[in-house]
């Protein structure tokens, strides 16, 4: 069982920057891929990029590309999505995801294991 806290999440005004952290339970972290996915109010949760249990592929959805980086740390059982140069429309709920297949899905019926979410909001 893989356990997933997201944190970081915050009110910030357009053009500004967060970084979300999830912090994942369990030894198996390492071979896990990662997905962050976002739901806004009275929308469908949609995927907005994940990583590679070795971190060397990343794959992001075209809204957030250019702007928002995914990295992690084995290590620390931590996955990270930096977000840069919000607007107002990322405002959402994010999610981080595992799963235990090595490539990574932009379905989060792809997924087993789910944190609980954090809210990120941008001001205009």
């Amino acid at each position: 069982q893989v356990q997933l806290v997201e944190s970081g999440g915050g009110l910030v005004q357009a053009g500004g920057s967060l970084r979300l952290s999830c912090a994942a339970s369990g030894s198996t972290f390492r071979w896990l891929t990662m997905g962050w996915f976002r739901q806004a109010p009275g929308k469908e949760r949609e995927f907005a990029g994940g990583i590679t249990w070795s971190g060397s592929n990343t794959v992001y959805t075209e809204a957030v590309k250019g702007r928002f980086t995914i990295s992690r740390d084995n290590a620390k059982n931590t996955v990270y999505l930096q977000m840069n140069s919000l607007k107002p429309e990322d405002t959402a709920v994010y999610y981080c995801a595992a799963r235990r297949v090595a490539q990574v899905s932009s379905s989060s019926l792809g997924y087993d294991y789910w944190g609980q979410g954090t809210q990120v909001t941008v001001s205009s």
